[in-house]
């Protein structure tokens, strides 16, 4: 744990969510955000972007799946305005294949490097980390591409955030665990629970490398301003199960 000890703490943009994590993302480190298509998760994805350019740092969002105008159109529900932040060099949208996006890793005059060079960022989303998965069925091969990710965005002295659409990253599959949870430094994982009869949405952090956390599990809603953060659910067990009932 000493090795963040001293790093400085990044906001996501939510005051709860940063007393969760101790503070806020540790800087230059990578989380994994996991969870159900349409829970959130490019929405807190583009709240930790917001929360840095408002702090003076630029980023960048990798897209594999949602053009760039959908996604200016969409936000500006929430307010924020992603065309006028990339006129302003503040955000950089990057929509490519995750097959080019690795490849350029490696090239001084791919897009990526551009974006490095033209508005030298200091947070980037990558959404999503799904699509990386159709490289190979090969367990070994898939960490290591996950590793030349993260690896090379560390180098930079990026905090990444990876989005992931693995609702039930606890659970093996075929016997094996998925191994982005280990490759990251911070896993959160956002899902839908019933609770009396109703769908919320919950929250929580199941680990974060070289910080202490809180390990209690929150409901949240989206609004103008990304999401927020509510109170921990009480008296409820088996949230992440799916299998909720309340106790006395």
């Amino acid at each position: 744990m000493a090795q963040f000890a001293t790093r400085k703490r990044l906001s996501s943009g939510e005051p709860t969510l940063d007393q969760m994590m101790g503070g806020g993302f540790i800087e230059g480190t990578a989380t994994l955000i996991s969870g159900a298509p349409g829970v959130g998760k490019t929405t807190l994805g583009l709240q930790f972007l917001q929360a840095g350019i408002q702090a003076g740092e630029p980023g960048i969002l990798v897209t594999f799946e949602e053009f760039p105008a959908s996604l200016i159109r969409d936000t500006k529900g929430l307010g924020w305005d992603l065309e006028k932040l990339q006129a302003e060099g503040m955000l950089q949208i990057i929509f490519t294949s995750p097959g080019v996006f690795l490849n350029s890793l490696q090239q001084p005059d791919s897009p990526l490097s551009e974006a490095l060079r033209n508005i030298s960022p200091t947070r980037a989303v990558i959404d999503s980390a799904a699509q990386i998965k159709r490289f190979t069925d090969d367990p070994v091969k898939l960490r290591e591409v996950y590793n030349i990710l993260i690896n090379a965005l560390k180098r930079e002295g990026i905090t990444s955030v990876l989005l992931d659409e693995d609702a039930n990253i606890s659970k093996p599959k075929d016997g094996r665990m998925p191994s982005l949870p280990f490759v990251v430094d911070s896993v959160f994982l956002m899902r839908y629970v019933e609770v009396d009869s109703a769908m919320q949405r919950a929250l929580t952090i199941l680990k974060m490398r070289g910080s202490h956390h809180a390990k209690d599990i929150r409901a949240y809603s989206i609004g103008r301003g990304g999401i927020t953060l509510h109170e921990p659910f009480k008296d409820i067990q088996g949230i992440l199960s799916g299998t909720t009932h309340r106790v006395k």
